[in-house]
Protein backbone atom coordinates (compact mmCIF):
# COMPACT_ATOMS: atom_id res chain seq x y z
CA UNK A 1 0.00 0.00 0.00
CA UNK A 2 2.94 2.15 0.73
CA UNK A 3 3.98 2.08 -2.80
CA UNK A 4 0.81 2.49 -4.22
CA UNK A 5 0.22 5.13 -1.95
CA UNK A 6 3.43 7.50 -2.66
CA UNK A 7 3.06 7.78 -6.38
CA UNK A 8 3.52 11.63 -7.54
CA UNK A 9 4.00 13.89 -10.80
CA UNK A 10 7.91 14.47 -11.24
CA UNK A 11 7.36 18.52 -11.68
CA UNK A 12 9.93 19.03 -14.37
CA UNK A 13 9.85 22.83 -14.37
CA UNK A 14 7.20 25.09 -12.13
CA UNK A 15 8.10 28.25 -10.92
CA UNK A 16 10.04 28.49 -7.63
CA UNK A 17 10.28 24.61 -7.64
CA UNK A 18 12.96 23.17 -10.41
CA UNK A 19 12.98 19.52 -10.31
CA UNK A 20 15.44 17.48 -12.93
CA UNK A 21 14.09 14.07 -13.35
CA UNK A 22 17.30 13.26 -14.57
CA UNK A 23 18.74 14.41 -10.96
CA UNK A 24 16.22 11.16 -9.50
CA UNK A 25 17.53 7.70 -9.59
CA UNK A 26 15.77 5.29 -11.67
CA UNK A 27 14.59 3.12 -8.80
CA UNK A 28 12.50 6.03 -7.90
CA UNK A 29 10.86 6.56 -11.07
CA UNK A 30 7.85 4.92 -12.34
CA UNK A 31 5.77 5.45 -15.31
CA UNK A 32 1.90 6.11 -14.66
CA UNK A 33 -0.70 6.80 -17.62
CA UNK A 34 2.52 8.37 -19.42
CA UNK A 35 3.51 10.52 -16.62
CA UNK A 36 7.04 9.99 -14.86
CA UNK A 37 6.02 9.99 -11.31
CA UNK A 38 8.25 9.88 -7.85
CA UNK A 39 8.35 7.29 -6.14
CA UNK A 40 8.38 7.32 -2.40
CA UNK A 41 8.62 3.61 -1.76
CA UNK A 42 8.05 1.57 1.30
CA UNK A 43 10.80 2.49 3.92
CA UNK A 44 8.83 5.59 3.70
CA UNK A 45 5.79 4.07 4.19
CA UNK A 46 7.33 2.65 7.57
CA UNK A 47 8.78 5.92 8.80
CA UNK A 48 5.19 7.97 8.17
CA UNK A 49 3.16 5.22 9.93
CA UNK A 50 5.64 5.55 13.17
CA UNK A 51 5.56 9.41 12.79
CA UNK A 52 0.93 8.13 12.81
CA UNK A 53 1.33 6.26 15.21
CA UNK A 54 3.45 8.18 17.84
CA UNK A 55 0.93 11.55 16.77
CA UNK A 56 -2.26 9.48 17.56
CA UNK A 57 -0.57 8.59 20.56
CA UNK A 58 0.51 12.53 21.83
CA UNK A 59 -2.87 14.03 20.66
CA UNK A 60 -4.41 11.29 22.83
CA UNK A 61 -2.74 12.43 25.96
CA UNK A 62 -3.27 16.09 25.11
CA UNK A 63 -3.05 18.11 28.70
CA UNK A 64 -2.67 14.74 30.09
CA UNK A 65 -0.03 15.81 32.44
CA UNK A 66 -1.74 19.26 33.61
CA UNK A 67 -5.14 16.87 34.18
CA UNK A 68 -3.41 14.66 36.40
CA UNK A 69 -0.96 17.75 38.48
CA UNK A 70 -4.98 19.27 39.07
CA UNK A 71 -7.00 16.29 39.48
CA UNK A 72 -4.84 13.36 40.80
CA UNK A 73 -2.19 15.69 42.22
CA UNK A 74 -4.47 18.57 43.51
CA UNK A 75 -2.04 21.02 41.92
CA UNK A 76 -2.63 24.80 42.06
CA UNK A 77 -2.28 27.30 39.07
CA UNK A 78 1.38 28.59 39.21
CA UNK A 79 2.29 24.89 39.30
CA UNK A 80 0.26 23.75 36.70
CA UNK A 81 1.97 26.45 34.71
CA UNK A 82 5.52 25.62 35.45
CA UNK A 83 4.52 22.10 34.16
CA UNK A 84 3.80 23.93 30.66
CA UNK A 85 6.91 26.15 30.43
CA UNK A 86 9.18 24.98 32.35
CA UNK A 87 9.44 21.27 31.41
CA UNK A 88 9.83 21.93 27.30
CA UNK A 89 11.74 25.14 28.20
CA UNK A 90 14.58 22.85 30.17
CA UNK A 91 14.38 19.62 27.93
CA UNK A 92 15.21 22.01 24.81
CA UNK A 93 18.20 23.23 26.52
CA UNK A 94 18.92 19.52 27.23
CA UNK A 95 18.91 18.48 23.58
CA UNK A 96 21.57 21.26 22.51
CA UNK A 97 24.39 18.76 23.08
CA UNK A 98 22.35 16.23 20.99
CA UNK A 99 22.25 17.51 17.68
CA UNK A 100 25.99 17.59 17.13
CA UNK A 101 26.06 14.12 19.07
CA UNK A 102 23.66 12.34 16.17
CA UNK A 103 25.11 14.00 12.91
CA UNK A 104 27.42 11.70 12.17
CA UNK A 105 25.45 8.98 13.51
CA UNK A 106 23.17 6.47 12.28
CA UNK A 107 19.62 7.86 12.44
CA UNK A 108 17.44 5.00 13.04
CA UNK A 109 19.14 4.16 15.63
CA UNK A 110 19.14 7.08 17.19
CA UNK A 111 15.08 7.45 16.28
CA UNK A 112 14.68 4.05 17.75
CA UNK A 113 16.25 4.95 21.14
CA UNK A 114 14.70 7.93 21.40
CA UNK A 115 11.44 6.35 21.02
CA UNK A 116 12.06 4.06 23.92
CA UNK A 117 13.17 6.60 26.02
CA UNK A 118 10.10 8.18 25.86
CA UNK A 119 7.97 5.11 26.59
CA UNK A 120 10.31 4.43 29.43
CA UNK A 121 9.66 7.92 30.73
CA UNK A 122 5.88 8.10 30.31
CA UNK A 123 5.36 4.44 31.82
CA UNK A 124 6.80 5.82 34.86
CA UNK A 125 3.49 8.05 35.34
CA UNK A 126 1.06 5.01 35.80
CA UNK A 127 3.76 2.91 37.70
CA UNK A 128 4.06 5.27 40.32
CA UNK A 129 0.37 6.12 40.76
CA UNK A 130 -0.49 2.53 41.10
CA UNK A 131 1.94 2.20 43.63
CA UNK A 132 0.79 5.68 45.15
CA UNK A 133 4.59 7.28 44.86
CA UNK A 134 3.57 10.03 42.10
CA UNK A 135 4.72 13.84 43.09
CA UNK A 136 4.72 16.73 41.24
CA UNK A 137 8.36 17.00 41.27
CA UNK A 138 8.43 13.43 38.64
CA UNK A 139 5.74 15.41 36.14
CA UNK A 140 8.06 18.25 35.63
CA UNK A 141 11.45 15.49 35.21
CA UNK A 142 9.03 13.57 32.98
CA UNK A 143 8.32 16.59 31.25
CA UNK A 144 11.62 17.50 30.73
CA UNK A 145 12.66 14.04 29.58
CA UNK A 146 10.72 13.46 27.03
CA UNK A 147 10.64 17.28 25.21
CA UNK A 148 14.79 16.42 24.98
CA UNK A 149 13.72 13.20 23.45
CA UNK A 150 10.81 14.84 20.85
CA UNK A 151 13.67 17.15 20.05
CA UNK A 152 16.18 14.16 19.22
CA UNK A 153 14.02 12.37 17.33
CA UNK A 154 12.69 15.36 15.05
CA UNK A 155 16.29 16.28 14.38
CA UNK A 156 16.82 12.74 13.38
CA UNK A 157 14.19 11.90 11.23
CA UNK A 158 14.29 15.07 9.44
CA UNK A 159 17.63 13.82 9.00
CA UNK A 160 16.79 10.50 7.66
CA UNK A 161 14.03 11.54 5.59
CA UNK A 162 16.39 13.68 3.30
CA UNK A 163 17.98 9.91 2.37
CA UNK A 164 14.64 8.10 2.22
CA UNK A 165 13.20 10.24 -0.53
CA UNK A 166 14.45 11.91 -3.80
CA UNK A 167 14.57 15.61 -3.66
CA UNK A 168 11.26 16.07 -6.16
CA UNK A 169 9.36 14.03 -3.24
CA UNK A 170 10.36 16.04 -0.06
CA UNK A 171 6.97 18.32 -0.35
CA UNK A 172 4.94 15.86 -0.69
CA UNK A 173 6.62 13.62 1.91
CA UNK A 174 6.62 16.79 4.57
CA UNK A 175 3.07 17.40 3.38
CA UNK A 176 2.02 13.85 4.47
CA UNK A 177 3.54 14.35 7.68
CA UNK A 178 1.60 18.02 8.05
CA UNK A 179 -1.67 16.59 6.99
CA UNK A 180 -1.20 13.40 9.89
CA UNK A 181 -0.71 16.00 12.30
CA UNK A 182 -3.79 17.47 11.82
CA UNK A 183 -5.44 14.26 11.68
CA UNK A 184 -4.33 13.17 14.80
CA UNK A 185 -5.17 16.77 16.01
CA UNK A 186 -8.74 16.39 15.24
CA UNK A 187 -9.25 13.16 16.52
CA UNK A 188 -7.32 12.77 19.89
CA UNK A 189 -8.19 14.97 22.31
CA UNK A 190 -12.15 14.53 21.85
CA UNK A 191 -11.24 10.62 22.08
CA UNK A 192 -8.75 11.36 24.80
CA UNK A 193 -11.52 13.48 26.75
CA UNK A 194 -13.65 11.08 26.72
CA UNK A 195 -10.84 8.02 27.29
CA UNK A 196 -10.18 10.76 30.89
CA UNK A 197 -14.05 10.35 31.70
CA UNK A 198 -14.11 6.89 31.98
CA UNK A 199 -10.51 6.09 32.82
CA UNK A 200 -9.04 9.47 34.20
CA UNK A 201 -5.90 10.69 32.77
CA UNK A 202 -3.08 8.42 33.64
CA UNK A 203 -4.50 5.75 31.28
CA UNK A 204 -3.97 8.12 28.37
CA UNK A 205 -0.15 8.49 29.46
CA UNK A 206 0.59 4.84 29.49
CA UNK A 207 -1.68 4.92 25.79
CA UNK A 208 1.21 7.58 24.61
CA UNK A 209 3.81 5.48 26.27
CA UNK A 210 2.50 2.80 23.94
CA UNK A 211 2.44 4.69 20.69
CA UNK A 212 5.81 5.18 21.41
CA UNK A 213 6.85 1.49 21.79
CA UNK A 214 4.96 1.15 18.17
CA UNK A 215 6.61 3.90 16.46
CA UNK A 216 10.22 2.24 17.59
CA UNK A 217 8.91 -1.10 16.27
CA UNK A 218 7.91 0.65 12.86
CA UNK A 219 11.23 2.73 12.57
CA UNK A 220 13.02 -1.10 12.97
CA UNK A 221 10.98 -2.48 10.26
CA UNK A 222 12.24 0.16 7.50
CA UNK A 223 14.53 -2.08 5.49
CA UNK A 224 18.14 -1.78 3.92
CA UNK A 225 21.20 -0.60 5.43
CA UNK A 226 21.98 2.85 6.91
CA UNK A 227 25.14 3.77 6.83
CA UNK A 228 26.73 6.33 9.43
CA UNK A 229 27.44 9.97 7.69
CA UNK A 230 31.15 10.54 7.08
CA UNK A 231 32.79 12.71 9.37
CA UNK A 232 34.77 15.70 7.65
CA UNK A 233 38.59 16.47 9.09
CA UNK A 234 38.75 18.33 11.87
CA UNK A 235 40.30 21.69 12.03
CA UNK A 236 42.35 21.32 14.98
CA UNK A 237 42.75 24.97 15.79
CA UNK A 238 38.66 25.10 16.00
CA UNK A 239 37.23 24.08 19.50
CA UNK A 240 34.66 21.42 20.15
CA UNK A 241 32.29 23.14 21.42
CA UNK A 242 31.53 25.23 18.57
CA UNK A 243 29.66 22.36 17.16
CA UNK A 244 26.85 23.16 19.42
CA UNK A 245 26.76 25.92 17.28
CA UNK A 246 26.61 24.48 13.87
CA UNK A 247 23.30 24.81 13.29
CA UNK A 248 22.22 28.32 14.46
CA UNK A 249 25.33 29.32 12.86
CA UNK A 250 23.89 27.62 9.06
CA UNK A 251 20.50 29.22 9.93
CA UNK A 252 21.53 32.74 10.27
CA UNK A 253 24.06 32.71 7.85
CA UNK A 254 21.92 31.61 5.02
CA UNK A 255 20.06 34.16 3.40
CA UNK A 256 17.20 32.23 2.49
CA UNK A 257 16.70 30.28 5.85
CA UNK A 258 17.33 33.14 8.11
CA UNK A 259 14.64 35.45 7.62
CA UNK A 260 11.76 32.13 7.77
CA UNK A 261 13.63 30.83 10.89
CA UNK A 262 13.46 33.96 12.55
CA UNK A 263 9.76 34.43 11.61
CA UNK A 264 8.97 31.35 12.71
CA UNK A 265 10.37 31.67 16.55
CA UNK A 266 8.74 35.22 16.74
CA UNK A 267 5.39 34.15 14.95
CA UNK A 268 5.04 30.31 16.77
CA UNK A 269 6.00 31.90 20.21
CA UNK A 270 3.07 35.03 20.09
CA UNK A 271 0.64 32.77 18.50
CA UNK A 272 1.23 30.49 21.39
CA UNK A 273 1.46 32.66 24.34
CA UNK A 274 -2.47 33.73 23.27
CA UNK A 275 -3.55 30.27 24.01
CA UNK A 276 -3.55 29.88 27.63
CA UNK A 277 -4.49 33.44 28.01
CA UNK A 278 -7.58 32.84 25.28
CA UNK A 279 -8.69 29.76 27.86
CA UNK A 280 -9.13 32.16 30.79
CA UNK A 281 -10.72 34.82 29.08
CA UNK A 282 -13.17 32.19 26.59
CA UNK A 283 -13.97 29.94 30.40
CA UNK A 284 -13.73 33.08 32.96
CA UNK A 285 -15.21 36.33 32.36
CA UNK A 286 -17.15 34.93 28.70
CA UNK A 287 -18.52 32.21 30.81
CA UNK A 288 -18.31 29.61 27.99
CA UNK A 289 -18.69 25.89 28.56
CA UNK A 290 -15.29 23.48 28.63
CA UNK A 291 -17.45 21.78 25.83
CA UNK A 292 -17.52 24.88 23.30
CA UNK A 293 -14.18 25.88 24.33
CA UNK A 294 -12.72 22.49 23.22
CA UNK A 295 -15.35 22.84 19.99
CA UNK A 296 -13.63 26.27 19.31
CA UNK A 297 -10.61 24.35 18.57
CA UNK A 298 -11.48 21.24 17.68
CA UNK A 299 -13.51 21.67 14.42
CA UNK A 300 -10.95 24.64 12.88
CA UNK A 301 -8.26 21.46 12.92
CA UNK A 302 -10.12 20.57 9.58
CA UNK A 303 -8.26 23.34 7.96
CA UNK A 304 -5.44 21.98 8.70
CA UNK A 305 -6.37 19.02 6.77
CA UNK A 306 -6.78 21.06 3.60
CA UNK A 307 -3.87 23.32 3.52
CA UNK A 308 -1.85 20.05 3.95
CA UNK A 309 -3.47 18.48 0.85
CA UNK A 310 -3.15 22.33 -0.49
CA UNK A 311 0.77 22.85 -0.12
CA UNK A 312 1.99 20.87 -2.76
CA UNK A 313 -0.31 21.99 -5.75
CA UNK A 314 0.15 25.89 -4.83
CA UNK A 315 3.95 25.14 -4.69
CA UNK A 316 4.25 23.75 -8.17
CA UNK A 317 1.72 26.33 -8.96
CA UNK A 318 2.74 29.64 -7.92
CA UNK A 319 6.35 28.62 -6.74
CA UNK A 320 7.66 27.77 -3.06
CA UNK A 321 8.39 31.56 -2.60
CA UNK A 322 5.10 32.78 -3.40
CA UNK A 323 3.85 30.26 -1.55
CA UNK A 324 6.15 30.96 1.78
CA UNK A 325 5.33 34.80 1.23
CA UNK A 326 1.96 34.87 1.17
CA UNK A 327 0.37 31.69 3.57
CA UNK A 328 3.66 33.04 6.19
CA UNK A 329 2.08 36.68 5.96
CA UNK A 330 -2.03 35.23 6.09
CA UNK A 331 -0.66 33.22 9.25
CA UNK A 332 0.13 36.09 11.03
CA UNK A 333 -2.69 38.20 10.55
CA UNK A 334 -5.20 36.44 11.94
CA UNK A 335 -4.52 36.43 15.65
CA UNK A 336 -5.65 39.84 16.58
CA UNK A 337 -9.28 38.70 15.80
CA UNK A 338 -9.30 37.00 19.17
CA UNK A 339 -9.38 40.18 21.22
CA UNK A 340 -12.64 40.90 20.13
CA UNK A 341 -13.93 37.76 21.25
CA UNK A 342 -17.63 38.34 22.88
CA UNK A 343 -20.02 35.79 24.83
CA UNK A 344 -22.05 34.24 23.41
CA UNK A 345 -22.47 32.07 19.64
CA UNK A 346 -21.09 34.89 17.79
CA UNK A 347 -17.80 35.00 20.23
CA UNK A 348 -17.89 31.06 19.35
CA UNK A 349 -18.18 31.63 15.86
CA UNK A 350 -15.27 34.08 15.54
CA UNK A 351 -13.17 32.34 17.49
CA UNK A 352 -13.43 28.78 14.98
CA UNK A 353 -13.74 31.60 12.38
CA UNK A 354 -10.03 32.89 13.61
CA UNK A 355 -8.67 29.75 14.25
CA UNK A 356 -9.80 27.98 10.49
CA UNK A 357 -7.95 30.86 8.82
CA UNK A 358 -5.28 30.60 11.12
CA UNK A 359 -4.77 26.60 11.00
CA UNK A 360 -5.18 26.35 7.44
CA UNK A 361 -2.70 29.21 5.85
CA UNK A 362 -0.01 27.60 8.73
CA UNK A 363 -0.78 24.07 7.52
CA UNK A 364 0.04 25.26 4.16
CA UNK A 365 3.29 27.15 5.05
CA UNK A 366 4.95 24.73 6.77
CA UNK A 367 5.30 21.26 5.01
CA UNK A 368 6.51 23.86 2.26
CA UNK A 369 9.13 25.07 4.81
CA UNK A 370 9.93 22.08 5.88
CA UNK A 371 11.06 20.64 2.66
CA UNK A 372 12.65 24.05 1.94
CA UNK A 373 14.73 24.01 4.70
CA UNK A 374 16.18 20.25 4.28
CA UNK A 375 16.93 21.21 0.40
CA UNK A 376 19.00 24.21 1.41
CA UNK A 377 20.90 22.41 4.73
CA UNK A 378 24.10 20.46 3.87
CA UNK A 379 23.71 16.74 4.47
CA UNK A 380 26.72 16.97 6.98
CA UNK A 381 24.60 19.62 9.00
CA UNK A 382 20.54 18.00 9.03
CA UNK A 383 20.55 17.01 12.64
CA UNK A 384 22.57 19.94 13.84
CA UNK A 385 20.33 22.66 11.93
CA UNK A 386 16.99 20.48 12.68
CA UNK A 387 18.13 20.59 16.43
CA UNK A 388 18.73 24.49 16.45
CA UNK A 389 15.76 25.08 14.85
CA UNK A 390 13.39 23.00 17.15
CA UNK A 391 15.40 24.80 21.00
CA UNK A 392 14.85 28.00 19.10
CA UNK A 393 11.40 27.50 19.28
CA UNK A 394 10.58 25.88 22.03
CA UNK A 395 12.38 27.85 24.28
CA UNK A 396 10.97 30.94 22.55
CA UNK A 397 7.32 29.68 22.81
CA UNK A 398 8.14 29.74 26.54
CA UNK A 399 9.50 32.51 27.23
CA UNK A 400 7.00 34.40 25.41
CA UNK A 401 4.39 32.57 27.29
CA UNK A 402 5.87 33.44 30.24
CA UNK A 403 6.53 37.02 29.77
CA UNK A 404 2.57 37.19 28.16
CA UNK A 405 1.00 35.61 31.15
CA UNK A 406 2.96 38.22 33.32
CA UNK A 407 1.24 40.95 31.45
CA UNK A 408 -2.21 39.56 31.38
CA UNK A 409 -2.03 39.61 35.44
CA UNK A 410 -1.29 43.48 35.16
CA UNK A 411 -3.29 44.31 32.27
CA UNK A 412 -5.94 41.55 31.87
CA UNK A 413 -5.69 38.72 28.86
CA UNK A 414 -8.21 40.46 26.47
CA UNK A 415 -5.34 43.68 26.51
CA UNK A 416 -2.65 41.11 26.48
CA UNK A 417 -4.45 39.22 23.69
CA UNK A 418 -4.31 42.29 21.48
CA UNK A 419 -0.79 43.07 22.11
CA UNK A 420 0.95 39.59 20.76
CA UNK A 421 -2.22 40.20 17.55
CA UNK A 422 -0.56 43.74 16.91
CA UNK A 423 2.72 42.30 17.09
CA UNK A 424 1.88 39.41 15.10
CA UNK A 425 1.53 41.91 12.22
CA UNK A 426 4.70 42.90 12.53
CA UNK A 427 6.14 40.31 11.68
CA UNK A 428 5.50 40.12 8.12
CA UNK A 429 8.41 42.54 6.89
CA UNK A 430 11.09 39.59 8.07
CA UNK A 431 9.35 37.90 4.97
CA UNK A 432 9.62 40.74 2.85
CA UNK A 433 12.96 38.68 1.15
CA UNK A 434 11.03 36.06 -0.40
CA UNK A 435 8.92 39.19 -2.62
CA UNK A 436 12.12 41.31 -3.45
CA UNK A 437 14.79 39.75 -6.58
CA UNK A 438 15.83 36.70 -8.00
CA UNK A 439 15.86 33.03 -5.88
CA UNK A 440 18.87 32.50 -5.41
CA UNK A 441 20.75 29.09 -6.26
CA UNK A 442 20.14 26.72 -3.66
CA UNK A 443 23.19 27.03 -1.30
CA UNK A 444 23.79 23.48 -1.76
CA UNK A 445 24.34 20.52 -4.15
CA UNK A 446 21.56 18.84 -5.09
CA UNK A 447 21.23 15.54 -2.23
CA UNK A 448 21.40 11.84 -3.67
CA UNK A 449 18.59 10.10 -3.63
CA UNK A 450 19.95 7.32 -1.64
CA UNK A 451 19.64 3.84 -1.83
CA UNK A 452 16.65 2.44 -3.48
CA UNK A 453 13.34 1.78 -1.32
CA UNK A 454 12.83 -2.02 -0.53
CA UNK A 455 10.29 -3.16 -2.52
Amino acid sequence: MADRVALQPVVVSTRGLVVCSRRIRADFITPVNGRLCVKLGSRFGWLWAAYAVSAAGTWLAFDAFALIALLVLHAGPAQVALLASAGPAVGALLAVPLGPWMEFRRKRPVMILADLVRCAALLAVPAAHFLGVLGFGQLLLVSMVVAAADLTFTAASGAHLKSLVPRAGLLTATSRFESTTWTATVLGPPLGGAAVGLFGPVVTVAANALSFLLSALGIRAIKGPETAPERPPRDPSRPRAADLLDGWRHLLTSRELRPLFLNTVAVNGLIMAQAPLLAVLMLGPLGFQPWQYGLAFAVPCLGGLLGSRLARPLAARYGRRRVLLVSGVLRACWPLGLAFVRPGVPGLVLVMAVELGLITCASVFTPVLAAERLERTPDDRVARTLSAWSVSTRTGTAALTALWGLMASLTGPRTAIAAAGVLLLATAPMLRSLATGRRSPASVPPSPAGPPPSR
